[in-house]
């Protein structure tokens, strides 16, 4: 456990930031909540932090962009990312911004302190990954949000690198991910 640590959580679905932020504090963190990034930023510029805890999508911006400013402002900070719109693409580009890691919804709190500390589990550390083929939905979802990634969230541009209507794109990026 992160002893005595301050740790910024940045959610904007109330109840469970709620339900998250008490459960780091009965593990001894103490935890600064924001809805927005903007929210977060205040955090930032007022309080020494010992990690961060940013969801991908927030009312006011991109996680990611929010993630790329911690690491700028703040180099050793650990970030982990938590969403529930996980992909390769967006996990490859967090890391790339300067989080440590990037853990699906619903992650638990001690996986997530775990996380900022750079652990593994024991249990994932030992299990055998089999090989999964994902299916046709899985590949082409997962293109869209890296095409989408490169192009820095321009939907009109990923629409014309990826040869589709705009309409078309935006009603793929409003479904879920596809399951495996």
């Amino acid at each position: 456990m992160l002893i005595r640590s301050k740790l910024l959580l940045v959610e904007d679905d109330p109840p469970f930031r709620e339900r998250l932020a008490r459960a780091l504090q009965q593990r001894g963190s103490e935890v600064l909540s924001a809805a927005t990034a903007r929210a977060a930023r205040e955090h930032l510029d007022s309080a020494e932090l010992d990690g961060a805890i940013v969801d991908l999508r927030l009312p006011d911006g991109d996680g990611l962009a929010l993630v790329q400013e911690l690491a700028k402002a703040r180099p050793r900070l650990p970030i982990v990312v938590l969403t529930g719109y996980g992909s390769i693409a967006t996990a490859l580009e967090a890391v790339r911004l300067g989080a440590r890691d990037y853990l699906t919804k619903p992650a638990g709190p001690d996986q997530i302190l775990a996380a900022l500390r750079g652990e593994r589990p024991e249990a994932e550390k030992l299990k055998p990954i089999a090989p999964e083929t994902p299916s046709l939905d899985r590949v082409e979802w997962e293109h869209i949000q890296r095409v989408l990634a490169d192009c820095q969230q321009n939907i009109s541009e990923a629409s014309r690198r990826l040869r589709l209507d705009r309409r078309t794109l935006q009603r793929k990026l409003g479904k879920y991910p596809p399951g495996q």
